[in-house]
């Protein structure tokens, strides 16, 4: 082999390994986008659960010990969302009153984890009882929030389903030999999971669920 011959191999072997370090490289900027994205939609989803919980601690529906319970954990869930930045799809009047109140104590994914699974152990407790959830839905106002709260519930279930994957996907190209090897994720932070509890009440039915319809079992997805 002469040695034009040589160099062109050399070269096109250069630029096949250039391309597939670039390939690898873009692959892994993509997947932690679709991460940051991801959570971001998780983040909302929870704000707007706490939010209709809030509504339905305050709207007089709800025993007294369990309004008092439910305005707590949710409160709790609000504060949570408002210090990581997740504030923007709250109403004005909450975002002013939430940036009143001292910063919640810990930010971290496993801090939001306890504190939306809280939410989900008190909203389970105080719609724990199918009659009580019958007697909510026969009031149209009541009726209204429960279906409220069941979707954005829901909304909630998908969304983390949906991030949770991505953070696999991006750990199993992170582990990648190329990436590994050539350092391709930098100083990127590894992706964690969301781990909480968003198992939903039985009696709450399926979303969209409305006085008259059946009470089936809640069979959406339940904790990962």
């Amino acid at each position: 082999m002469r040695w034009s011959e040589t160099a062109f191999v050399v070269a096109l072997l250069v630029a096949l390994g250039l391309w597939c370090v670039w390939v690898a490289a873009s692959r892994l900027d993509r997947l932690h986008r679709k991460v940051a994205a991801s959570r971001s939609v998780v983040d909302a989803q929870l704000l707007r659960r706490a939010t209709v919980a809030a509504g339905l601690a305050t709207s007089g529906q709800l025993d007294p010990v369990s309004s008092v319970l439910v305005a707590e954990a949710a409160w709790a869930s609000l504060s949570a969302g408002a210090a990581a930045g997740d504030a923007g799809v709250l109403p004005p009047g909450m975002r002013d009153l939430l940036a009143t109140d001292e910063p919640t104590a810990g930010s971290g994914p496993d801090d939001r984890g306890r504190v939306e699974s809280e939410l989900s152990a008190t909203l389970r407790e105080a719609l724990g009882d199918p009659d009580d959830v019958a007697a909510l839905r026969a009031d149209p106002d009541g009726d209204e929030l429960l279906g409220s709260l069941g979707s954005a519930w829901y909304r909630v279930q998908i969304a983390r389903r949906f991030h949770n994957e991505a953070v696999a996907q991006t750990l199993r190209a992170r582990r990648g030999p190329v990436v590994r090897l050539l350092r391709l994720a930098g100083h990127a932070p590894a992706p964690r999971t969301l781990e909480l509890d968003d198992e939903w009440p039985a009696a709450l039915g399926r979303p969209g669920a409305r006085a008259g319809e059946g009470r089936p079992a809640g069979d959406g997805p339940g904790r990962a």
